[in-house]
């Protein structure tokens, strides 16, 4: 069986091993200066679902002092990201092959890691792929550890017409998938230990989510 392509909503330019991303030439230096503002000194990254490895490349120019693990399930997405990694002086590691939906994914995580970033996965998987991903890093992150996503989510009587719009656009596309409801994330971050900190307005109707384990 041959493997299955990445998940992206959008034609990605492709250069060698290298994958461009337009939505992360867009995203990528606003999540790289917020990122820096939130992560502590001298952090240890892992980042699920990294894609093209481009937002990875963008958060070690901008801290100097943070090491990067990038992981993927696809494998041409990590041929890109360990490509994108060329340019980073060492501070990106080898891709990871991590699904969040496969049992114990954290057990093949090695080394310390202080904080755990997604960007932009849990609206286009199943639902058990983020409650895999809270799961595991339960078991991975030590109390204060951070776990932190960004992407769309729904807010109630709050949500923003285009997310509402892309939520209905995810589903026709297929039923598990879909723009997330912020209290849905939030409540399951709380039965795994996760305490929201911080929520952070992102452009084009995005947000920043800082959960932070073991918080009251």
């Amino acid at each position: 069986m041959s493997p299955k392509p990445p998940i992206a909503l959008e034609d990605r330019a492709l250069s060698g091993a290298r994958l461009t991303s337009p939505s992360a030439g867009r995203n990528r230096d606003v999540i790289a200066r917020t990122l820096s503002e939130i992560l502590r000194p001298g952090a240890r990254v892992l980042e699920i679902a990294s894609g093209t490895g481009e937002h990875a490349l963008a958060c070690v120019r901008a801290r100097s002092d943070i090491g990067w693990q990038p992981s993927d399930p696809d494998a041409a997405s990590r041929a890109s990201i360990d490509d994108w990694a060329r340019e980073a002086e060492g501070r990106i590691a080898p891709a990871l092959d991590l699904d969040t939906t496969v049992a114990d994914w954290q057990d093949a995580v090695s080394g310390p890691v202080t904080s755990v970033f997604c960007a932009n996965m849990i609206h286009i998987a199943p639902w058990e792929a983020a409650i895999g991903l809270v799961e595991g890093c339960s078991a991975l992150l030590k109390e204060g550890g951070q776990l932190i996503f960004y992407g769309p989510f729904l807010e109630g009587s709050g949500s923003a017409a285009s997310n509402l719009d892309f939520d209905a656009s995810l589903k026709s596309r297929d039923p598990r998938w879909g723009v997330r409801a912020l209290e849905e994330v939030q409540a399951l971050a709380a039965r795994h230990g996760f305490a929201l900190k911080q929520r952070i307005a992102m452009p084009a109707s995005n947000l920043t989510l800082i959960f932070e384990k073991g918080a009251s």
